[in-house]
C-alpha cells in the first residue's frame, strides 16, 4: 500500500515537475524578447517581433501580442483566450505574469510581458508531454513501483517468517492447553511483542496448572467430608432395614445427625458458590454486635461444657454498633468456633470477644489448640489448604468453612485475619467498620 501510495504521488509530483520545466524555459524566453523590444514600444520592431514569432511558432509556442488601440491579437483564437485569461490586457510597464490557465479543458502556460507604452506580448505553450516522453516517464515509474513492490514482498516475507513461526508455535501451545495439556510451554522468541505473547502464554499455563490443582485437591477434600457421614447413614440404614439394629432410636439418632451434617456441608458448597454472585442475599442492619455475640455464646458455652473445654466472652462496656448482616455475622462466628472447638483439647480455652475501636469493631475467636505454622496465616482461607495438610495430624474440617466465612465477612466490607492467639492456638480476627 506504502508503495502503492507513492507511486501515485510520484506520477503527480513528475508531471508538476515536467510543467514547471517548460514554464521556467518559456519564461526564459519570454525575458529574451522582451530584451530586444525597443523602450518606445512594439512599433519600430513590430516586424522584428514577427520574426522571433515564426521561430518560437516550431517550439509550439505562440506570440499574442497587446497594441494600443488594437488590442489583444494573434493567429490562435485559443491562445489569445489563455493570454487574455492571464491578465495581458491589464500587463504594462514592464509587468511580469507567469500563469498556467485553462481553455476548453486544455491547459495552457501564459509568460506575460507588459512594456512601456501599456502594450505587451505573451508566449503561449499548450501543456502536453510528448509520447515518448510520457512514455518513458510511466516506465520510470512502474521501474520503481516494481522495484519498491519487490522489496516490500521480500521484506514482508521475512518478517512474516520472523513473526510467524514463534507466534504458530505458541498458538500450537495455546491448542495443546485447551486439549487439557498444561506441561507444554512455547518458546520466548522472536522480537519483543512476540516474546511477551508466548511469556504470558507460559505464565496462563502455569496458573491453569496450579488452579487446577487446588481444585483437585479442594474436591478430594470434599469427596473425603462427604463419604464419612455417607458410610455412617448408610450403614446404619442397612442395619435397620435388615432389622439387625439393635438400637433403633440410636441408629435413628445417627442418621439424623449425619445428615444434618451432609446437609451443612451442601449449604456451605452452595454459599461459598454464589458467596461473588450479584444475586447474592444480604439483609443490612444497624447491629449491636454485643447482643449477636452473646446469643451465640450461649450455645458455644454449652458445647465447650460438653466437651471438657473453658469457655470466655469479653464484651465492652459499651455498644458496638455496626451496619452489617447479623445472620452472616452469626454463621460466620458459629464456623470459626465449630473450627476452633474441634482442634481446642480438653481443660483448654476457647475465646469470643468484641472491641470497640475508634472506627471499627473487632470480633475475634482464640482457641488454646495446637495452632498454626507462621506460613499457614496467609494460605488459610485458602478452600481445602489447611484440611490437605494436617489430615490425619489433627480432626480438621471439609476446608471449606474458611474460605466460606472470609467471602462473607469480605462481601459484608469488612476484614478477616488469622494469626496466633495469647491462649496458644489460632485466632481469627474479624474487623468491620463502626457505625
Amino acid at each position: 500500500m506504502a508503495v502503492l501510495v507513492a507511486g501515485v504521488v510520484m506520477a503527480g509530483l513528475a508531471r508538476q515537475s515536467a510543467r514547471n520545466v517548460l514554464q521556467q524555459s518559456l519564461a526564459a524566453q519570454a525575458d529574451v524578447i522582451a530584451g530586444q523590444v525597443d523602450e518606445r514600444g512594439l512599433g519600430p520592431r513590430a516586424a522584428g517581433l514577427g520574426r522571433v514569432a515564426q521561430v518560437v511558432r516550431g517550439q509550439g509556442i505562440v506570440v499574442v501580442l497587446n497594441l494600443p488601440k488594437r488590442g489583444i491579437q494573434s493567429n490562435d483564437p485559443r491562445s489569445t483566450q489563455a493570454a487574455t485569461a492571464a491578465g495581458l490586457g491589464d500587463a504594462g510597464g514592464a509587468q511580469r505574469i507567469s500563469a498556467q490557465v485553462q481553455v476548453d479543458g486544455s491547459d495552457y502556460l501564459v509568460e506575460a510581458r507588459g512594456l512601456s507604452d501599456a502594450s505587451g506580448f505573451a508566449l503561449v505553450e499548450p501543456v502536453h508531454l510528448a509520447a515518448g516522453t510520457w512514455r518513458i516517464l510511466v516506465r520510470n515509474i512502474l521501474l520503481a513501483l516494481g522495484t519498491g513492490l519487490l522489496v516490500a514482498a521480500l521484506a514482508g516475507a521475512l518478517l512474516g517468517r520472523l513473526l510467524g513461526r514463534p507466534l504458530r508455535r505458541t498458538a500450537d501451545v495455546a491448542a495443546a492447553m485447551r486439549q487439557g495439556r498444561r506441561d507444554l510451554r512455547a518458546p520466548v522468541e522472536g522480537p519483543v511483542e512476540v516474546a511477551e505473547v508466548a511469556a504470558a502464554v507460559n505464565e496462563l499455563s502455569i496458573a491453569l496448572q496450579h488452579s487446577e490443582a487446588r481444585q483437585r485437591e479442594f474436591l478430594l477434600s470434599v469427596s473425603h467430608e462427604l463419604r464419612t457421614p455417607l458410610a455412617a447413614v448408610h450403614g446404619f440404614a442397612e442395619s435397620l432395614a435388615d432389622g439387625v439394629a439393635t438400637d433403633p432410636r440410636h441408629a435413628g439418632q445417627v442418621i439424623q445427625q449425619e445428615s444434618q451434617r451432609l446437609d451443612r456441608l451442601v449449604s456451605d458448597l452452595l454459599d461459598l458458590a454464589r458467596i461473588g454472585a450479584d444475586q447474592f442475599q444480604l439483609d443490612l442492619a444497624r447491629v449491636d454486635l454485643r447482643e449477636t455475640l452473646a446469643a451465640g455464646a450461649e450455645v458455644w458455652r454449652v458445647r465447650c461444657d460438653r466437651q471438657g473445654v473453658r469457655f470466655r466472652l469479653d464484651l465492652p462496656p459499651v455498644p458496638a454498633v455496626t451496619t452489617t448482616d447479623p445472620r452472616r455475622i452469626r454463621q460466620v462466628l458459629d464456623g470459626l468456633a465449630e473450627n476452633a472447638l474441634r482442634v481446642t483439647p480438653a481443660g483448654a480455652q476457647l475465646t469470643l470477644s468484641l472491641t470497640r475501636l475508634q472506627n471499627a469493631v473487632q470480633l475475634q475467636v482464640r482457641d488454646g489448640g495446637p495452632g498454626l505454622a507462621p506460613e499457614d496465616y496467609a494460605v488459610a482461607f485458602r478452600p481445602g489448604v489447611l484440611n490437605q495438610k494436617y489430615r490425619g495430624r489433627r480432626p480438621v474440617g471439609s476446608g471449606i468453612g474458611l474460605a466460606l466465612a472470609h467471602g462473607l465477612v469480605t462481601r459484608l466490607g469488612g476484614t478477616l485475619a488469622a494469626g496466633p492467639a495469647p491462649e496458644g492456638g489460632a485466632a481469627f480476627t474479624i474487623t468491620l467498620p463502626a457505625t
